[in-house]
């Protein structure tokens, strides 16, 4: 069936004709850190079917958004992956998931959650409080791992696991949602003990020491 389209002669209608779909800009979300694998996008995904995903994949490739290619032994596969152009797109997640966070204000007992679906709103708010260093921070929330860079190209999650990460963070997942829908900032988190920072780096001691840059930040309530 052909996609439908909005006709008109608008950037944001074209836009939208590519990326409106249902599961598109998930997609997008699921490839930013890496290569998936197709069972490891669907596992990712909880509610897509296999043929709407399928379908979805190949929209997105003939939209030059994504790509398919094989992965070399000793672990051969197919993986998708984004082109430049999908890469692109990094910016209007960010922008979404910022204009978004404050709709996190409860979690329904049905609402599916994965660790790495934070990373994009917490990397904007790390790349902040590190001042200017970058490197590979490692956040480990409620035994779940996952990894974001922060570099001169803008803050964005990763899958690879880097021999090393500058920073290892620790929280909850509490805070973590907090974090990102802004009821606690990371001052507030280091200080009242609530967002744990090791690690011998640069970045590290930035993220450490934001706890110390204004003392007047305040806490949540009962985290005093």
């Amino acid at each position: 069936m052909p996609r439908r389209s909005y006709a008109h002669y608008c950037a944001i209608a074209r836009s939208l004709d590519v990326l409106g779909e249902r599961w598109t800009l998930l997609i997008i979300r699921e490839l930013l850190p890496g290569p998936r694998r197709y069972t490891e996008l669907h596992a990712d995904l909880p509610g897509v079917s296999t043929d709407v995903l399928a379908a979805r994949l190949k929209e997105m490739e003939a939209d030059g958004l994504v790509e398919r290619r094989r992965v070399a032994p000793p672990t051969p596969a197919w993986v998708y992956q984004l082109t430049p152009r999908g890469r692109d797109l990094l910016p209007v997640l960010g922008a979404l998931a910022s204009w978004g966070s404050d709709l996190l204000d409860g979690k329904e007992p049905t609402d599916a959650l994965r660790i790495h679906w934070l990373a994009i709103p917490l990397a904007r708010l790390l790349e902040q409080a590190a001042r200017g260093h970058g490197g590979v921070v490692e956040l480990r929330v409620d035994g779940a791992r996952c990894y974001l860079r922060l570099d001169a190209g803008g803050p964005a999650p990763a899958y690879d696991q880097p021999a090393e990460p500058g920073a290892v963070l620790t929280l909850s997942t509490e805070t973590a949602v907090n974090l990102v829908n802004e009821r606690i900032s990371v001052t507030a988190a280091v200080a009242g003990g609530q967002l744990t920072v090791t690690g011998g780096s640069a970045l590290a001691a930035a993220l450490s020491a934001s706890a110390g840059r204004d003392a007047a930040v305040p806490t949540l309530a009962g985290n005093q």
